[in-house]
């Protein structure tokens, strides 16, 4: 079987959004859900989370990093993905709460949105801070205004439009300001460590979603491997999101680090 591209966008230089006709997908789907993605019948599944599932079609938020990333943002309209699995994972669950944070960097403003937008629909307070390196990388700028009560968007280089500064200078700006029941943190695996440690000092419980190397999506494999609470667990079957202050950051990022990826692309 193999899914339909109906609609696809360029984001910024290297990110685009893609929508594909899976429709028992969509059936299915919620916040905090990934799907498995295969271009073509000899390529390599890659994990990418659903960040918006509405009708007939899931989108997803490719940004090119690797060879079968590359591969994907070349398809057009109309053209086919070979083979997609999901929805995988465990979808985002928070304890009763009336306000929360969702923290985002880069690509990982994909994950953040679906969360955000299914707490604002139960009622939730909700404000978002997205990060990026520079102006030219934003993007969904529009959809995070509409899922938060209050959205804060960083870029490390100066700017006029946005806030100049990361994401942990936003966090520590709105703690200042706003009482935070609970904070979801996704992006790089050190942000989410100085984000799960600014959680801890002020008690705010802090999940984050962890982003290991996965293969098969369904547990068989053992490359997306976390050390939480003392004892293993498996990203792709048991998270996701962990609760951040049980998670071995430090054994993590040196896992990950044994996969550094070599393969880089470009853009012209």
């Amino acid at each position: 079987m193999s899914y339909k591209i109906g609609r696809k966008r360029q984001l910024n230089k290297l990110t685009f959004a893609i929508q594909i006709e899976a429709k028992e997908i969509v059936t299915n789907a919620q916040a905090g859900h990934f799907v498995m993605i295969r271009t073509h019948q000899q390529g390599e599944r890659i994990p990418l989370t659903i960040a918006n599932a509405q009708g007939d079609y899931i989108e997803i938020i490719v940004k090119v990093v690797g060879e079968t990333t590359h591969k994907l943002s070349q398809l057009e309209v109309g053209d086919h993905v070979y083979e997609i699995i999901g929805p995988l994972g465990h979808p985002f669950e928070m304890p009763k709460i009336q306000s929360l944070c969702v923290i985002a960097g880069g690509v990982g403003c994909a994950i953040g949105y679906p969360i955000a937008k299914e707490y604002m629909r139960k009622g939730v307070h909700v404000t978002f801070i997205a990060g990026f390196k520079d102006e030219s990388e934003v993007f969904y700028e529009h959809e995070f205004h509409q899922v938060s009560d209050e959205c804060i968007i960083t870029v490390e280089q100066p700017s006029e439009k946005y806030m100049q500064g990361n994401v942990i200078d936003a966090l520590k700006h709105v703690l200042k300001t706003q009482k935070i029941d609970a904070i979801f943190a996704i992006g790089s695996l050190p942000m989410m460590k100085a984000v799960t440690n600014i959680g801890e000092q002020h008690h705010i419980l802090t999940v984050v979603s962890l982003n290991p190397i996965m293969v098969d999506g369904i547990g068989m494999c053992g490359g997306c491997r976390v050390n939480v609470g003392g004892k293993a667990h498996f990203a792709c079957v048991e998270g996701p999101e962990f609760d951040g202050r049980l998670v071995d950051f430090d054994n993590l990022i040196a896992r990950n680090q044994a996969y550094d990826c070599r393969w880089k692309y470009h853009a012209k």
